[in-house]
């Protein structure tokens, strides 16, 4: 089996190997032939400082963590395990007589807005692409764009510490363009191109979301 190639995270180009080891924690990082550039210098730093650059939105970090370390080829794509809906985090019932019945019926809401709101996320980001981008890839792509939101673990905070609404906001703006910075180093095009097929998902993508929630909220309660 033929061994997987890595990428420079310098210029995007293909290398052999990103380090040599000569033995436990005795190695030296190689470079890439096209630049001549340390093909991989995150191999060596810690994952806060990765992190860090990640958040900062830069082009090395997203192939560094695209590339070469989550394994695209065997990755199996989930679009609903690490999206966050923010019906969860914003609605919230002052009606204390009727616990049980609005847990059910809010808990089969969220279930409904997830399922609703990812499946159009997926469906305008994949026709946006298309339509504006060049893509043979699609599945990795939609995994990279995935892996990007990586920014949503902060919604799981809220709730414990009752940060202002206006954060979630915040944090969709930062997951959109990471998504943008991410399709950037997977497709190689405009970055103008990138945020606006990464903008028309979310935007669709937060429409479904306004809409199924009261209409799915509605119908359950004419149901039960």
């Amino acid at each position: 089996m033929a061994r997987e190639k890595k990428t420079c995270v310098e210029c995007g180009h293909k290398v052999k190997s990103l380090f040599i080891q000569y033995s436990p924690g005795n190695f030296r990082l190689m470079k890439c032939e096209n630049c001549e550039e340390v093909a991989d210098e995150y191999v060596e730093c810690e994952l806060l400082i990765i992190f860090i650059d990640l958040i900062l939105h830069k082009t090395k970090a997203y192939r560094h963590l695209l590339y070469n370390v989550v394994n695209q080829e065997s990755a199996n794509v989930q679009p609903l395990t690490i999206s966050k809906d923010r019906s969860l985090l914003l609605r919230r019932t002052n009606d204390e007589s009727n616990v049980s019945m609005s847990f059910v019926l809010e808990s089969l809401e969220v279930l409904v807005n997830v399922l609703s709101a990812n499946f159009a996320f997926v469906l305008s980001f994949a026709l946006a692409a298309k339509m504006m981008l060049v893509m043979s890839r699609g599945k990795e792509i939609l995994l990279g764009v995935l892996i990007s939101s990586y920014i949503k673990i902060f919604l799981f905070a809220m709730p414990v510490w009752e940060f202002p609404v206006s954060v979630i906001f915040i944090v969709d703006m930062l997951v959109l363009t990471s998504n943008a910075v991410a399709l950037k180093v997977m497709t190689e095009s405009a970055t103008s191109r990138c945020l606006a097929v990464c903008f028309i998902a979310h935007s669709i993508r937060f429409l479904v979301d306004q809409i199924s929630g009261p209409m799915s909220l509605k119908h359950l309660g004419y149901v039960m």
